[in-house]
């Protein structure tokens, strides 16, 4: 699994799963549930992870459409 994504806001984790999926695109968000331990005030990012062999085509997907991806 490779990072694609790191965000706090739950919004654009959804966004990018929903554009992922759509290109048939395998993604898994880490850290999902993270904020029963920081008490859901959202300062700890979610990460959106992709297979290796998906990361370019992932990427792309995100550029695409405007959003950041972590290198």
């Amino acid at each position: 699994m490779r990072e694609l994504l790191r965000t706090n806001d739950p919004t654009v984790i959804a966004f990018a799963s929903a554009l992922l999926d759509g290109e048939g695109i395998a993604s898994f968000v880490l850290d999902a549930n993270i904020s029963v331990l920081e008490g859901s005030i959202g300062i700890l990012p979610r990460r959106l992870m992709v297979a290796e062999r998906d990361h370019f085509m992932a990427a792309a997907v995100m550029r695409d459409n405007d959003l950041s991806v972590t290198e």
